[in-house]
């Protein structure tokens, strides 16, 4: 049993679930089948986020990068999002989960747009933890459309300053996160949240996303209550 301090529980984790192709090719099965088998793993993180009290947890569902798949698996990964958000729609709603999502949706397919869309008005007035889906998502793609918004607004370049990028990214209503946890084995952050994360912490993991379970959260979550935060002070 893992002894967390309730004290110290990160306000927002964000996730980089990766692993489910290795993990289908595991089975000798297709990547379907890892991103398939995957749901049961957000299933038990966001469980685990709620009763902790994490306040907001973000997935990094899609990239933009993504859609350079496979049109199969693409395809693919758009049906199984469209049942995944209509069958955890009753769960998000009972454990009083509040459902947002993040990125250019109009590159979604419009069955997926509109399913997701459903389920965000649905939860709109939970109020226990926000679970944002990072959805055809890269940071480079936000930090772009808020320059863009920066300037059709008229503003002066030396009126720039951090507050006023910050007001213009998709996360604006978000603090940004405390920890960050990468399954997979891999050690980068893939183009994900790059201006939130400057004072982040990182958590970087070799279990495969379909096995990650509650365990493997608590487990991030005492090691990011090991390090001392120093926001660059001494």
């Amino acid at each position: 049993m893992i002894e967390l301090d309730k004290n110290n529980i990160p306000r927002h984790v964000a996730v980089i679930m990766d692993g489910n192709g290795r993990w289908a090719q595991k089975q000798q099965q297709r990547r379907i089948f890892g991103h398939q088998h995957a749901i049961t793993a957000v299933r038990e993180t966001v469980e685990a986020a709620v009763e902790l009290g994490v306040k907001y947890l973000t997935l990094y569902t899609f990239s933009t990068e993504n859609w350079n798949r496979p049109k199969e698996e693409v395809d693919g990964l758009m049906n199984l999002l469209v049942k995944a958000i209509h069958d955890e729609t009753p769960t998000l709603k009972k454990n009083n989960v509040k459902l947002a999502a993040i990125g250019d949706m109009s590159r979604l397919p419009e069955g997926a747009r509109k399913r997701l869309e459903e389920c965000i008005e649905t939860t709109s007035g939970n109020t226990a933890t926000t679970l944002t889906l990072a959805l055809s998502y890269s940071a480079r793609w936000e930090l772009c459309e808020a320059v863009k918004k920066i300037v059709a607004s008229g503003v002066k370049a030396e009126e720039i300053d951090d507050q006023m990028i910050e007001e213009n990214l998709s996360t604006k209503d978000y603090p940004d996160p405390d920890l960050l946890i990468r399954t997979g084995g891999e050690l980068r952050v893939s183009n994900f949240m790059l201006w939130q994360m400057a004072y982040t912490e990182f958590y970087f993991c070799d279990t495969l996303w379909p096995d990650f379970r509650k365990d493997d959260f608590y487990k991030a979550l005492y090691e990011y209550q090991q390090r001392q935060r120093r926001y660059g002070r001494v």
